[in-house]
């Protein structure tokens, strides 16, 4: 039983996204099996929804991490953050994902690091929490972030901001716009990644006064044993 991008479009095959709201049982059913000689192989569908404006999104793995952590949650309401290239942010209410959002930030993050003017003034250096604070704090200030973006080389310009510190401040600066777009309504937020992106993101929340907490980052193991465990019911 595999899931991810394996199901996409580019894939081995292409498998239809099961909408919204949907929990083991909506994605299990979405299930597709693969003709293999060598054994039985399915694929787990991903998820699709909308946005207030009508905009679709989609996930295909993030679904299978979720489904293994379900029961660290419990009933009611609940925010997942899986951050990564393209950070989602899922609403989970009674055991069933009822929404989600997608936010290119790790991307975006590498685009203006090595292919844009703002990488000019950016030079190799480890972590810099300060100026990552910093980043996360201008993030929630009047202006937008293209404006704050070009802030990255102003402040480099007039020697507010050390080169080394400089892909730090981008760093929260994306993280913080990401929360702030997320729509973040006050309850915990559940980070399902790696300790090294739970501590980057979990930094970035506290500094915006924000509760977190850290679910298993190997929940897609758990996942797909539960989706194995409906092909024969």
């Amino acid at each position: 039983l595999m899931s991810g991008m394996v199901g996409s479009r580019q894939g081995w095959l292409e498998v239809p996204y099961a909408a919204c709201p949907a929990g083991l049982g909506e994605i299990a059913a979405g299930m597709r099996k693969v003709a293999w000689e060598r054994g039985e192989v399915w694929i787990a569908p991903g998820l699709t929804c909308r946005d207030d404006a009508g905009v679709p999104d989609v996930m295909r793995g993030e679904e299978t991490q979720i489904l293994g952590v379900l029961d660290q949650l419990g009933a009611g309401r609940h925010t997942i953050c899986l951050p990564g290239t393209h950070s989602k942010w899922i609403e989970v209410e009674n055991s069933k994902i009822v929404h989600f959002s997608t936010h290119m930030t790790g991307e975006a993050f590498a685009v203006f690091k090595s292919h844009s003017i703002l990488g000019r003034m950016i030079k190799d250096g480890g972590t810099d929490r300060n100026a990552f604070a910093d980043g996360v704090r201008r993030s929630a200030e009047d202006g937008g972030m293209l404006h704050h973006l070009f802030g990255v080389r102003s402040r480099g310009l007039f020697g507010e901001l050390p080169d080394t510190a400089a892909a730090s401040y981008l760093s929260g600066l994306l993280i913080g716009h990401e929360i702030h777009a997320a729509g973040f309504r006050g309850q915990t937020v559940h980070l399902l990644c790696t300790p090294q992106l739970a501590d980057v993101y979990g930094h970035a929340l506290d500094v915006l006064g924000l509760e977190s907490s850290t679910l298993d980052s190997n929940a897609v193991t758990t996942g797909l044993f539960r989706l194995a465990s409906r092909l024969n019911k």
